[in-house]
């Protein structure tokens, strides 16, 4: 304790050893009493923080309120500011000055969730219809009407909260002001009272000044002889008969009016009639593909209901038609073109489903070579693996913006596919990449039905643009997520759905006052799947200090290392990995270094000490440190590693979080409603008469102990005896006992708070499987070589110790 307290000063070795040792000692035993510390605070702080935030509810009145944590269950009562559901902040009391700032190194960042699903119990953005005369705006920095504006003269002019402009109240906007100089009308207007709302949007806001089509679905089969041969293309015509009749819409009791087309390709693209008046769906082949051009307009893109039986007699016939192809090559770009050409046609915004199975090597624009080369990682030129092969894909998904045209891949690969290219699109339009790598059909075909049906019915916005607005003294300078940027203030999404979120950094441009605090406001621009347009509008204030310890107490973790995530990960694409993770823990060390200096009590040089609100910073950050993407193992694929990178691009908090630092829970008692107390994420916390749950966000694993109590694998696999536990087990039998019930419910309810459907995957202590298990044990040394909790909680002391000597 001694040494850890209170070490004076040598760094020689024999000293950094002993203290290694002590860290190791105190770990063990959950002895961290004095540096300030203790790693069992991973599951302690998200335990206090359940215990103390989740009773009430959490109401956005107060500007500069710390929000509960993600891991937390609770209720959000809107008063004036967005709910964390849709933004979360890195700090709520941001510096006055960049100077300040900049010493801190705290990143101010907004991580935004436009169209973030709200649970039952709260309730959705108001719809406001202005009618003809649209939104109120501010005259001079256009920021629409909100809580934020000072209404002044009687009512008759208000004040811009955002430039301080003045601006006239039209006419039929006008209300008396009440004693204390609010509007009486102030609680029955959205746009007054509360922090997220709705504007429709007038035809002024629409492309060419006119009012937009309903959106449309094109899905696209490669037909190809590995698409075939794994089940893939059955599969996805047997589901999508029953998935057309649950096309978005906006009144659950009303028929969608997305309409749908279908095209079949290899080599070659075959496009499908199937209007309403045909007794059978007609093909039309295009096999000139390096000029692609749509064959028919009338009958490709049809109402789901019209033409019922002539889509299911199709759905019915491609299986068969291409059941003895021998066709393996395949084209990519010249899918892409058709989708568009086709949207064009029509007038429309939209979204591409491709379903796809191997690296485009036909001769057609777009065609792409094998360039996969572990020889690569490590070195400098690693960057270039992230990189897209060519510009043509970034041209494409400039015309698929400007189209409205958002692209979803699901990709069913054998070997290297070149994701890193074949994602540009989906990434640029605001769309998603699936992953099925050696897809087998008995196996993966819950994981990816679910997947699919998930991402056809999500509520989602065509065609959006969203922009920034900032007080003056902070603007934004950055952004991360999947969209197009023509420019620096709009983001533009040819789709923006539920599950997306953009990730904001801002910077100063002069200073902030304590008085005023600082606003945002994220205005989301879109077409929604009934087909009107309409202004999403969620505003944010926050506190201003110009004392460090008011912003150190305001942070929020979670936050911060998904910023920093995203930067990192973007910033492989120009720079070597090791630079990458050099610099993430140099920023970390300054962070935790200026607080120590500034803001902690007099103390030994020998202790190290963190925030409150940053205790968590170092073990989350050795973890992003160890990710895949960043520190990969040798059996971690560069694909693999593409696929990650822009999967975590559009995260939002709740899964970056569990994405980094999975939950390990105990299946002891599973009594009640309430979840098992988690462990921490160490094989030393695992005991070999025990099972556990670990969710990763993307996986599931039931690891089972070999001394498991009979009792306990009866009740869950229906067999007393570890040796006949099935490990290829993808789902767990329903048993009529309430452990096994328990335990389903607790699977079922983890998959729903997830975007992707996780695939459970049953691990016997000291299978071959273990090894995938154990990699997700991340307070652990990682294969990879990535330093265990306790080696980089002594490797960041010393760097905050010499930054601070």
């Amino acid at each position: 304790t001694q040494c850890l307290g209170q070490g004076g000063g040598q760094e020689h070795d024999g000293h950094s050893t002993y203290v290694n040792l002590l860290f190791q000692f105190f770990y063990s035993k959950n002895l961290f009493s004095k540096t300030g510390v203790p790693s069992v605070l991973q599951i302690q702080v998200i335990e206090d923080d359940r215990a103390n935030k989740s009773s009430e509810p959490f109401t956005t009145g107060v500007k500069g309120q710390t929000p509960p944590l993600v891991t937390t269950n609770f209720q959000v009562k809107d008063q004036g500011n967005a709910s964390p559901r849709f933004i979360r902040c890195t700090a709520y009391n941001i510096p006055c000055t960049a100077d300040m700032a900049k010493q801190s190194q705290v990143p101010l960042a907004a991580v935004i969730k436009p169209l973030a699903m709200l649970p039952p119990d709260e309730t959705r953005p108001y719809i406001v219809d202005h009618g003809e005369a649209g939104p109120i705006r501010c005259n001079r920095c256009k920021a629409y009407m909100c809580p934020y504006m000072q209404f002044i003269e009687g009512g008759r002019r208000f004040q811009c909260g955002f430039c301080s402009c003045l601006t006239d109240v039209p006419p039929h906007y006008f209300q008396h002001l009440d004693h204390s100089g609010k509007r009486v009308d102030c609680c029955d207007r959205p746009e007054l009272s509360l922090g997220s709302y709705e504007f429709v949007a007038t035809v002024d806001y629409c492309k060419n000044n006119k009012l937009p089509q309903p959106p449309s679905f094109i899905f696209f089969i490669d037909v190809s002889y590995n698409a075939v041969k794994s089940g893939m293309v059955n599969i996805v015509c047997q589901e999508l008969k029953t998935l057309l009749d649950y096309l978005p819409r906006e009144n659950p009791e009303a028929d969608s009016v997305v309409r749908v087309g279908f095209v079949t390709y290899n080599k070659v693209l075959h496009f499908y009639n199937v209007k309403s008046s045909l007794a059978q769906p007609q093909m039309m082949v295009v096999s000139d593909v390096s000029d692609m051009f749509l064959p028919l307009l009338d009958g490709f893109l049809v109402n789901v209901n019209d033409s019922r039986m002539v889509i299911e007699s199709l759905l019915d016939q491609i299986p068969e038609m291409f059941a003895d192809t021998r066709e393996t090559e395949t084209v990519f770009g010249p899918v892409i073109q058709a989708g568009l050409e086709a949207l064009k046609a029509a007038d429309c915004a939209g979204k591409l489903f491709l379903f796809h199975s191997s690296l485009p090597i036909a001769e057609a624009p777009g065609k792409l070579k094998n360039r996969e080369d572990k020889k690569l990682v490590g070195t400098d030129k690693e960057k270039s693996l992230f990189q897209p092969q060519s510009g043509f894909y970034s041209n494409l998904s400039k015309e698929c913006v400007a189209q409205g045209c958002c692209v979803d891949l699901f990709l069913f690969p054998n070997q290297y596919v070149d994701v890193a290219t074949l994602g540009v699109v989906p990434v640029s339009t605001g769309g998603s990449v699936y992953k099925y790598t050696y897809f087998q059909a008995e196996v993966d075909r819950e994981r990816f039905l679910n997947d699919l049906r998930r991402d056809v019915q999500k509520p989602m916005g065509f065609d959006a643009v969203m922009r920034v607005r900032t007080s003056t003294g902070i603007r934004a300078t950055d952004f991360f997520g999947s969209f197009f940027m023509s420019n620096t203030t709009d983001v533009e999404l040819a789709g923006l759905d539920c599950d997306k979120t953009v990730t904001v950094e801002f910077r100063h441009d002069d200073k902030l006052s304590e008085d005023t605090g600082a606003l945002m406001q994220c205005a989301v621009l879109y077409t929604s799947c009934s087909g009107q347009r309409r202004l999403r509008v969620h505003n944010m204030a926050v506190n201003c200090c110009s004392q460090l310890a008011d912003l150190y107490r305001n942070c929020e973790t979670d936050t911060i290392i998904n910023f920093f995530s995203k930067y990192a990960y973007r910033s492989l694409l120009n720079t070597p990995t090791k630079t990458v993770r050099d610099t993430l823990v140099n920023q970390c060390a300054q962070i935790l270094a200026c607080y120590r200096k500034n803001c902690a009590s007099p103390s030994s040089a020998g202790q190290l000490i963190l925030p409150e609100c940053m205790k968590l910073l170092p073990v989350y950050l050795n973890c992003v440190l160890k990710s895949d993407v960043l520190q990969p193992g040798a059996d971690v694929s560069v694909d693999d590693r593409a696929y990650l990178r822009q999967l975590l691009s559009c995260m939002d908090v709740s899964e970056s979080h569990v994405f980094f630092y999975p939950r390990l829970l105990p299946l002891v008692k599973l009594d009640g409603g309430s979840l098992p107390m988690a462990v921490r994420n160490s094989e030393e916390r695992l005991s070999k008469g025990g099972v556990y749950l670990l969710e990763t966000g993307l996986h599931l694993f039931l690891w089972v102990g070999a001394n498991a109590q009979q009792e306990l694998l009866s009740n869950i696999f229906g067999t007393p005896t570890f040796s006949q536990i099935d490990p290829n087990l993808t789902s767990l039998p329903e048993l009529d006992n309430p452990f096994s019930q328990r335990l389903r419910e607790i699977i079922n309810s983890f998959r729903s708070q997830r975007s992707r459907y996780m695939k459970l995957m049953v691990v016997k202590q000291e299978d071959k499987a273990e090894l995938i298990f154990k990699h997700f044990l991340c307070e652990d040394k990682s294969a990879s070589g990535g330093a265990s909790y306790v080696d980089f909680l002594c490797h960041m002391h010393k760097e905050i110790r010499q930054l601070l000597s």
